[in-house]
């Protein structure tokens, strides 16, 4: 194991912000305190080549504007809350309307635009960044005094560990997730229309032409939206342009449980993903609109995929989804593990 740290480039008020290669088992993954973003994962084929897999940028810079969210860890809550607004215990809470009329990752600052604290350390299986923040009371207009910690490790059985963990000391909604955008074929080689996918979800959180959930939660069966069977990306863009839906996972929430599988076949690479968060949001980079990524790559539409693992979004304004309010009494703690094949 090895683990690497430094200068990823400095903030317009002299900060240093740092990267950290992480080279554990057969993967390198590399990180930045800056927006606590995944910025490279290379992992070898069975053609003996690596590749990076994730889309992002070669320089500090483009995670300053990076409008996609490439690699971000999302915060306080991740996806969309209608109406930039919400009500908890009796009080209205007005959000940031980033997103047309509605508040999109928590506004125009949310954790993704932050310099976090990092350290580096090693347990017997794997090594870790833990990037930690604190988010006053009002912050974006959301409650309480919050403190998260995240940690992302590389374990020697070529996993990435997700673990996230906030406290606030006020009700708050709370829902963390990473933004990463892969490419198994490289980030650079294209669309991802080679990829397939199984999704262990029985139902899916249906959503207006904001992308605003309506409320119901509708079985996935005879749909464009059941990956109960293994099937690729593209079999039904001809009814939709894209996915950026969420999907409920089957089995106990809280219990880290089989979540989604994707393999792309020309070269053999595969991901498992386990949670024990609720949902993932399957996005398949509709709104990429040529973002100029690594060594001036260019990402256009469907140029890379995620799988955010999550609560649903819009949970604050919905009495019938799994509550994400944290609290003095209830602190927030969820954790997603991705496992490589190749």
């Amino acid at each position: 194991m090895k683990i690497k740290e430094k200068i990823f480039g400095i903030l317009s008020n002299g900060k240093k912000v740092k990267l950290y290669t992480l080279s554990v088992g057969d993967l390198k993954l590399s990180l930045t305190n800056f927006g606590a973003a995944w910025t490279s994962l290379l992992v070898p084929c069975g053609k003996g080549v690596q590749d990076d897999v994730l889309l992002g940028y070669s320089a500090l810079n483009g995670f300053l504007n990076n409008e996609p969210y490439l690699g971000v860890t999302v915060g306080r809550f991740a996806n969309r809350i209608k109406g930039a607004a919400f009500t908890l215990n009796g009080k209205t809470h007005k959000l940031d309307a980033n997103d047309g009329e509605n508040c999109l990752h928590s506004g125009w600052r949310g954790f993704d635009k932050m310099l976090w604290k990092a350290e580096t350390y090693e347990e017997s299986e794997g090594a870790y960044v833990r990037f930690e923040m604190e988010s006053p009371d009002g912050e974006g207009g959301f409650p309480g005094n919050l403190k998260a910690v995240v940690s992302y490790g590389l374990t020697k059985s070529n996993e990435i560990i997700a673990d996230y963990q906030a406290k606030v000391d006020a009700p708050c909604p709370v829902n963390l997730t990473n933004h990463a955008y892969f490419n198994l074929a490289g980030e650079s080689k294209g669309n991802i229309f080679s990829h397939e996918l199984v999704l262990h979800s029985s139902s899916y959180v249906e959503i207006d032409d904001k992308y605003i959930p309506t409320g119901a939660v509708l079985p996935v069966k005879n749909s464009p939206f059941d990956f109960k069977t293994r099937r690729r990306f593209d079999s039904n863009l001809g009814q939709l342009d894209g996915y950026d839906h969420c999907f409920v996972v089957d089995g106990e929430q809280g219990k880290l449980r089989p979540c989604a599988e994707v393999y792309e076949n020309t070269s053999g690479r595969s991901i498992k993903v386990f949670t024990t968060q609720p949902a993932v949001q399957f996005y398949t980079g509709n709104f990429l609109n040529n973002v100029k990524g690594k060594q001036g790559i260019i990402y256009g539409k469907h140029s890379g995929f995620c799988l955010e693992t999550q609560h649903f979004p819009d949970t604050p304004n919905h009495n019938n989804f799994p509550s994400c309010t944290a609290g003095p009494e209830n602190d927030y703690h969820e954790k997603t593990v991705f496992a490589f094949g190749f």
